[in-house]
């Protein structure tokens, strides 16, 4: 068995404006699933084509306070139990969510959909944060397509969202993982730095101001598109050339998860990571 996942996000809104969000269909159906089911403290249920095997609801209660929230979630034939707890930090409110069955090989291979869970659960929570506070959310998953795709308006001129996206130090911010980038055609672009990714990814494609494309290999082609007017950008963020018969949704939640924090990055002047190291 493996640890559970553990991520710590804060926000500034307040508890009890998160843990409406967290409890009541509305705020549900906003930041998480399509469909919501709730009734606490007998019942919290969510499902649809943003959540994996959104069939149907597979969460079943098991407690829920005033702050926090445990049930269980039956996950390709295993049941997982999924954690969240609201509290207070310096300030800040606080959402910590532990998630068991995580397996980082899982995310490597495909084999199980359980794999999605830590880069699911990352673009939730920052979803969530993003609609407590007041802000349109990024776009959820679709788990019943392989059409991998998505456009926001960043309050940012092209130059500058460009820059972010190729530039090793406002990456590594805001992603919140070290990256070392190559800015030019063939160029590599290591998540975890040059030391640390014996296979790196590469720079396939490069229009300063305009576009970028990075080769991951077996996970395809990241590419972003960018188009300024009036100081602000419009950026369409895509995959494409993976395998369709096993989508890498783990990989493609993993950067509308970045997608949510680059926007974040670039729209709020005093930004700072939502991510709390736990």
């Amino acid at each position: 068995m493996t640890e559970p996942l553990t991520l710590k996000a804060r926000t500034t809104a307040t508890p009890e404006q998160v843990f409406q969000a967290l409890t009541t269909v509305e705020g549900i159906t906003t930041w998480l699933a399509d469909k919501a089911n709730v009734e606490l403290p007998v019942r919290y249920e969510f499902w649809g084509s943003s959540v994996p095997e959104g069939d149907a609801p597979h969460q079943r209660l098991v407690s829920a306070t005033g702050n926090s929230l445990h049930f269980t979630w039956l996950l390709d034939g295993e049941e997982t139990t999924t954690g969240i707890e609201v509290g207070s930090e310096d300030g800040d409110t606080t959402i910590t969510l532990t998630q068991s069955h995580f397996d980082f090989n899982d995310v490597l291979t495909g084999a199980s959909i359980r794999g999605v869970l830590q880069t699911f659960w990352a673009l939730a929570l920052a979803n969530l944060v993003d609609h407590v506070e007041g802000r349109e959310i990024t776009a959820r998953p679709d788990f019943t397509r392989t059409d991998f795709s998505t456009t926001v308006t960043i309050d940012a001129s092209a130059e500058e969202v460009f820059d972010s996206l190729i530039s090793s130090e406002k990456v590594s911010a805001w992603f919140g993982f070290p990256f070392e980038i190559e800015p030019y055609v063939d160029g590599r672009y290591a998540m975890g730095g040059f030391d640390n990714a014996p296979h790196p990814a590469k720079i396939v494609d490069l229009v300063p101001g305009e576009r970028l494309s990075v080769d991951w290999g077996p996970s395809g082609v990241a590419t972003w598109e960018l188009e300024g007017t009036g100081g602000k950008t419009r950026l369409t963020m895509m995959n494409s050339g993976f395998d369709t018969t096993n989508p890498p949704y783990a990989g493609w939640i993993g950067n509308l998860s970045g997608l949510a924090e680059l926007r974040r990055f670039h729209d709020i002047a005093d930004w700072r990571p939502i991510w709390i190291e736990s």
